[in-house]
């Protein structure tokens, strides 16, 4: 009923548009009511509510659900297939007068939103950290994950607080202000680097000394100058010996710190699984941010080269655990670093040029020199002037850790505090007391700066629109914006999932977890190409260029590409082009034995569309699976036998024609011809009848339905920029910023312009109680 009503709908309003345009005249809003009448007599649901709730001479009565139906109209999903349609630019014209409507209403009263308490999630947390005190954490070791709303993490509504995290948060402070300041004092303690069984080892890693393989290279932080001690543990297979017992013999590892050789270690593979690992002897390190690396020497060379490299496919197997018998080299499991053993100092580290900005030639000079280091530091982590009351309570702990040690364990103490501090923690923003309860008001400079710095960037006169604009583009051209990247596309487009894809490792040999890892780069370094070109977003489908490494390259099959470096290189196959010929996209949306068109049309409607379909009715069966199967059958001839089930037909007749377009693409993202000896057929049709025989013209089909995914797009990275979830109360902002890029081609910094220019990002709204509270209403202490 739902879908014959809206169809019925829109036929009629297609008439009525097309009758007024031949007597030259715009139908009048009563014209347009009786023509639509039949649409008021649906019972059916939309949503949770009727079609007879709204009103298309005024949507903004119900501006819920006509945001709902704008989206649907917008991505093709109505009317649905089969019945009358009307052309595209009849529906086109509906959709703009349904959501011009809704903006009058909305310019005439608008509502910026009121954003929850902002705590600072592991990635803010981090990089504000890295900002203050120039230290790069392990936050995940440090800090619970974070959970997730509407596919991001820095949602404030489920940025809850616990007593877990309120724990963490305070030893948190204790660890990092030690590594900041520097331990003459620092007990040996031991940290633990590991590698994963699906990593392969076979290859150079990224970071350890070239001539090496496998292994690992990280940055680690070492809070003094003295003598520290390398431990490196193997994986062994489950009877006991060494992993690569048959090729053990004569392999090295060598341990180096920034790239200098400082222990080689000999291997024996006659090793069992009760070795405790091997330890190196001390060895002295400098205090600070190091790069450490353990890796194997390369033993091989001439000819025996081709047949060392050809194990890779192999190993594979054998790096899950799964046929240990496989294994043809040994491969490392963790490498740890405990100390230090002995401290002869702490060294010049960029944590303490950044800290120590002055030094107390004499004991009169410490408290002001303490209160210069304080004040500029708490200037910049609680982002607001610092007030008496602040420094006060500083330099108190100063005071503390000075009388039971020295200067700088009283300025250590101090940073402890103020990094554990809710004025750090939280993202604070004052109602001003002169805000009537219920008022729309804007941001201060110093909130509207702290709102940018966690978006991009800050600086500047930000309520000044040409400084506002000036600063967007000179933040998009600085390497920091790759958070972008890493972090917005990674969690519009799922990215983060990434790290739970399993492929069954019998059916594809060719997957680890360095090629998956390599799979996310490629996107990420996609979508920083848009950002750092200032291209059109809609590139992300078009891009006839990728980025590869030569683990990527070979399972895509692109020559001449050698070495961990990621290069761009062009595409020539037209079915690679963009997102959907990207493997990330790919190994997400399949399972870990086959291709799931399911998966793969949900994908594209819901990240890529904004139009999630709902979710299947309860007590459907499973797919059935080939091996379900007496004979060998096809995934499309097993969903369309799914499909006969009437309660299964309706949403798939949605998603499947889109994944069946995808089909030549495996579940780890290599090309195919056929799937259980069948010859692929990736023909279909999507929901407004366009016809579809691969991914070019899936690509096109969405590119025909580009309002959709730039409306998607926009309303993400509104809701990523104001750290809050987006409603239909916000809609009309979203098309705000999507008509302002729309003038410059939907170049990406229009949108992240708009984005900092829209009235939600600038503006809040005062909380609706008669009384607000005095901390509320402009107090420093919370």
């Amino acid at each position: 009923m739902n879908r014959i009503a809206v169809s019925v709908c829109l036929a009629i309003l297609a008439s009525a548009l097309s009758y007024s345009q031949s007597a030259g005249t715009p139908p009048d809003r009563a014209f347009v009511t009786q023509y639509c009448s039949v649409c008021h007599n649906d019972q059916a649901k939309t949503g949770g509510m009727t079609l007879t709730q709204l009103d298309l001479v005024h949507p903004e009565q119900n501006a819920e659900l006509a945001e709902k139906v704008i989206k649907k109209l917008r991505a093709g999903l109505m009317p649905p297939a089969g019945l009358p349609r009307p052309k595209a630019e009849v529906i086109k014209a509906f959709t703009s007068a349904l959501e011009n409507e809704i903006d009058v209403a909305a310019a005439a009263h608008p509502n910026p939103g009121r954003p929850p308490l902002h705590r600072l999630n592991r990635t803010e947390y981090a990089n504000s950290i890295h900002d203050l005190l120039a230290v790069d954490i392990d936050v995940a070791s440090l800090l619970p994950a974070d959970d997730m709303s509407h596919g991001f993490d820095n949602m404030a509504d489920v940025l809850s607080v616990s007593p877990t995290l309120l724990d963490g948060y305070i030893r948190a402070a204790g660890r990092i202000s030690r590594e900041a300041v520097g331990d003459p004092e620092a007990p040996p303690l031991t940290k633990t680097y590991s590698i994963s069984r699906v990593y392969n080892q076979t290859r150079h890693v990224a970071g350890t000394p070239f001539g090496t393989r496998g292994g690992i290279a990280v940055v680690h932080d070492f809070p003094a100058d003295g003598e520290y001690v390398f431990k490196l543990g193997f994986y062994y297979s489950p009877t006991g010996p060494l992993f690569g017992l048959n090729q053990g013999k004569g392999q090295q590892v060598e341990v180096a710190v920034n790239g200098e050789r400082v222990a080689l270690i000999d291997i024996n593979p006659a090793w069992k699984l009760a070795n405790d690992g091997i330890k190196t002897p001390p060895i002295k390190v400098k205090a600070g941010p190091q790069r450490i690396s353990a890796s194997f020497l390369v033993k091989f060379d001439g000819p025996i080269e081709d047949e060392y490299r050809m194990v890779e496919q192999s190993l594979v197997d054998v790096s899950a655990g799964t046929v240990p018998g496989m294994t043809t080299l040994p491969h490392l499991h963790e490498l740890s670093v405990t100390g230090p053993m002995t401290v002869a100092g702490v060294s010049d580290t960029p944590s303490r040029r950044k800290i120590f900005t002055c030094r107390p030639a004499a004991g009169a000079d410490e408290i002001p020199c303490a209160k210069k280091i304080i004040s500029s530091l708490a200037h910049q982590a609680y982002r607001r002037p610092v007030t008496d009351t602040d420094l006060e309570g500083l330099l108190g702990f100063y005071q503390q850790g000075r009388n039971g040690g020295n200067f700088e364990t009283g300025v250590r103490t101090a940073i402890q505090a103020m990094i554990a501090s809710p004025e750090f923690v939280f993202r604070f923003e004052h109602i001003p007391a002169s805000v009537a309860p219920g008022k729309n008001y804007r941001v201060s400079d110093l909130e509207l700066a702290s709102r940018l710095s966690y978006f991009l960037s800050t600086a500047g006169k930000l309520k000044d629109p040409a400084i506002l604009e000036k600063q967007v583009h000179r933040m998009l051209a600085d390497p920091r914006s790759e958070t972008l990247a890493t972090n917005f596309a990674g969690q519009w487009l799922r990215l983060q999932n990434l790290r739970d894809v399993s492929p069954d490792l019998f059916l594809f040999p060719d997957f680890d977890r360095t090629l998956s890892d390599a799979m996310r780069r490629e996107t990420e370094l996609l979508f920083d190409s848009i950002v750092r070109e200032d291209r059109n977003i809609m590139d992300l489908l078009t891009a006839d260029y990728t980025f590869v490494n030569d683990r990527l390259a070979r399972h895509y099959g692109i020559p001449n590409v050698l070495g961990n470096r990621f290069r761009r290189v062009p595409l020539t196959d037209p079915n690679r082009y963009g997102l959907l010929g990207q493997g990330s996209v790919l190994i997400l949306t399949s399972t870990a034995i086959r291709t799931s068109p399911v998966k793969r049309g949900e994908y594209v409607l819901d990240v890529l569309l904004g139009t999630p379909p709902p979710p299947p009715p309860p007590n459907i069966p499973l797919l059935k699976e080939a091996a379900d199967s007496l004979k060998p059958i096809s995934v499309r001839e097993r969903l369309e036998e799914h499909r006969k089930n009437p309660a299964c037909a309706s949403c798939h007749k949605m998603m499947d024609p889109i994944g069946f377009a995808l089909e030549n693409f495996d579940a780890v993202g290599a090309w195919r011809t056929n799937d259980s000896g069948f010859k692929i057929d990736p023909t279909g049709k999507l929901y407004d009848g366009t016809k579809l025989d691969g991914p070019v013209s899936l690509r096109q089909a969405l590119l025909n339905h580009s309002d959709a995914f730039v409306g998607t797009f926009t309303e993400n990275l509104l809701a990523y920029g104001l750290g809050r979830v987006i409603d239909y109360h916000d809609m009309s902002f979203v098309r705000g910023v999507e008509r302002e890029a729309a003038r410059t081609n939907n170049r990406f910094s229009s949108f992240v312009v708009g984005v900092v220019k829209s009235p939600p990002f600038q503006m809040r709204k005062a909380e609706d109680q008669e009384t607000i509270p005095t901390e509320a209403a402009g107090g420093a202490n919370h």
